[in-house]
């Protein structure tokens, strides 16, 4: 991994992001977005001050849903990031970008005009860039038309894990023998009524009204935060990354990719756990070699239970010797972004030795029983496991291994 960027609620550069992050700042805030007056779900992860025009020309930006700002930028920012010279080409380069509601915001204004224009008895017009604006795999041809990228290309849609999984099929491609660098990680802009409205009635989102309402793990923990935000990276195999002379920010060395074939929401603890046990294979590590786990952790009562009983089905008693902890504390759940931000950020621990807080977690859940992270902790970590889960059980695992190891 040469190059990060990304746009988060706690920051608009992946290095602000970062520093935010392990000092334990929280990036939800009142919703605004959109009128919540007379909802029950009033605070979000909403990017602060962003502004696309850095990368994007109006024109551009009026035509593309927000998404694909947010995807767009943070490509940008990894590409440069990662000093590639400009000399050289990136038209055989990929771009692997994943999503899980892409522009549904743009849909849902677009419904609003029209509705809106209907009841004035006045013609509705519906704009001709609303499909391509939309269309989950636009953040990964427009990165590729930005940079003049021609190789390989593909959006990946897989609910929540849909940015990791975006990592874990770069890693695969490389590993398989492809010649040039990949873009690869997740964006989203899933703030609207309808994505708010949606996950509310279905019981995952909370109804908390304060900056604390992602608490992970706490025992009073009641739902979600809907976040925005995008985190792209910049994988290269690793001959080309150090004869080029590239910061390395850490390896992939496993990928574990599986479905629970039990539920359409609820969670499974054996599944969960067989994508460790998978990406565990793959990278030829054993439990005790673990010293990090960035947990999916979403702040569901089901979900956070859930996957503390996967950590324990896999580790058995070094479960409880192993830290743990939850960024979406801090940016709340920004569906397909998280788990490359959440990736990103457990190689900047790795790199600096300190392991970014679960904040909020105030009373513990007698059921949610590891070592969770809840101040600043100094570690020396060689290896880490970034995990995310997502409705329809699927499962997406990443262990990468620190760069001097």
């Amino acid at each position: 991994m040469t190059g990060i960027g990304a746009v988060s609620p706690i920051g608009n550069s992946f290095s602000e992001s970062w520093v935010n992050a392990k000092s334990g700042l929280s990036g939800i805030q009142p919703t605004t977005r959109f009128d919540v007056s007379g909802s029950k779900w009033k605070v979000a992860g909403e990017l602060k001050k962003f502004d696309p025009k850095r990368f994007l020309s109006p024109r551009e930006i009026n035509r593309l849903d927000p998404f694909v700002h947010y995807a767009v930028s943070a490509g940008l920012m990894a590409v440069e990031d990662a000093h590639i010279p400009h000399s050289v080409s990136l038209a055989s380069a990929g771009v692997i970008i994943g999503s899980s509601r892409g522009g549904i915001s743009t849909l849902e204004r677009e419904l609003q005009k029209k509705c809106s224009l209907n009841q004035a008895s006045s013609p509705s017009r519906t704009s001709a860039y609303l499909m391509p604006a939309t269309t989950i795999s636009m953040a990964s041809s427009y990165v590729a038309q930005k940079l003049g990228v021609r190789g390989y290309c593909l959006g990946i849609s897989n609910a929540c894990a849909s940015g990791t999984n975006a990592i874990g099929e770069a890693y695969r491609l490389i590993k398989t023998g492809y010649k040039d660098l990949v873009i690869c990680g997740g964006a989203e802009a899933p703030l609207c009524r309808i994505c708010s409205e949606g996950y509310g009635v279905s019981g995952a989102l909370s109804a908390r009204s304060d900056s604390s309402a992602s608490r992970p793990f706490d025992k009073t923990r009641d739902g979600f935060v809907l976040s925005e935000g995008a985190c792209i990276m910049v994988l290269e195999d690793y001959e080309s990354a150090t004869k080029r002379g590239a910061r390395i920010y850490g390896e992939v060395i496993g990928y574990g990719n599986t479905a629970d074939a039990f539920h359409q929401i609820k969670p499974s603890a054996e599944g969960e756990a067989e994508a460790v046990r998978a990406v565990m294979d793959e990278a030829g590590l054993r439990a005790e070699d673990i010293g990090f786990i960035n947990a999916h952790a979403t702040s569901t009562l089901l979900g956070d239970k859930t996957e503390t009983e996967a950590i324990k089905l896999f580790f058995g008693r070094l479960a409880f010797k192993i830290p743990v902890s939850s960024v979406k504390s801090m940016t709340g759940h920004m569906l397909a972004a998280s788990g490359p931000l959440e990736a990103a950020l457990t190689l900047m621990s790795m790199n600096e030795c300190i392991l970014p807080p679960t904040i909020n977690l105030k009373e513990r859940d007698p059921e949610c029983d590891l070592d969770y992270v809840t101040e600043p902790r100094r570690a020396d970590v060689e290896f880490a496991i970034s995990q995310s889960f997502g409705f329809g059980g699927v499962n997406a695992v990443l262990v990468f291994r620190r760069p001097d190891v």
